[in-house]
């Protein structure tokens, strides 16, 4: 994905802009591919998916996957046999101390939808968002253990056609996870062995993969969190 910088930090000097044009530029440099920052977004927010095209991602290699397109400012993940996922090719994306957020369809089908794998530190977990015939969401794997093995296992009752809001904060001790600022998981992972199941860890370092079914994904970003943020993350397990 192309960074967008402001003006002033690209090469070539400072441009000559004025009064209410420099109002506008700065508008527009807060449009970071292809959708205003949100409030709440924070400084450092980066927007992962530009709403017109794959710019950032590319098809995860899974055997026989389905298509991946984008269509009206969301991307279509048609159903494999049995996956389809898109997987960055970012290198910048934090390790730590940040927020992923986005929003997710079921358009046809029983199973999970959008599972997130996303980094822990030097190591790497999935949100499984409505498995095990869309009936587990949780974090996969724990000390060796799946979603529907593990303490962070939920009943989450999702319906097809549906956008669902997705929030996955990590810190250096906790892992928490909201659907539609609902917490699913808080989980204090020092003491854990992390890692993902073999099927998902094409989608490392950040992908969304579905199993059995169609789904969209749309505005897809991620932050660094405030110490502020961070402080409250850790605590929220008291």
């Amino acid at each position: 994905m192309k960074t967008v910088r402001p003006p002033e930090s690209r090469p070539g000097g400072v441009p000559r802009i004025e009064g209410g044009r420099l109002t506008l530029a700065l508008a527009l440099v807060a449009v970071i591919g292809g959708r205003a920052l949100a409030e709440g977004d924070g400084p450092g927010t980066i927007v992962l998916f530009d709403g017109k095209s794959l710019a950032g991602w590319e098809r995860t290699d899974f055997a026989n996957a389905g298509e991946v397109k984008v269509e009206e400012g969301r991307i279509v993940m048609a159903e494999g046999r049995p996956m389809t996922g898109i997987t960055t090719t970012r290198k910048d994306l934090p390790r730590t101390d940040y927020e992923l957020s986005y929003e997710a369809m079921r358009l046809e089908g029983s199973d999970f939808f959008a599972a997130a794998t996303f980094r822990v530190g030097d190591s790497y977990l999935t949100l499984v968002n409505g498995g095990w015939g869309g009936n587990v969401t949780g974090l996969s794997s724990l000390d060796g253990m799946d979603a529907s093995e593990n303490e962070t296992g939920q009943f989450v009752k999702y319906e097809n056609r549906k956008w669902y809001r997705f929030r996955i904060r990590v810190t250096a001790d906790v892992i928490r996870c909201e659907v539609d600022g609902k917490p699913v998981v808080t989980l204090e992972h020092r003491d854990h062995k992390l890692g993902t199941r073999i099927e998902t860890r094409a989608n490392q370092p950040l992908g969304f993969a579905n199993y059995d079914c169609s789904s969209a994904i749309r505005d897809i970003a991620i932050r660094p969190l405030t110490p502020s943020e961070v402080e409250a993350t850790n605590k929220s397990l008291k």
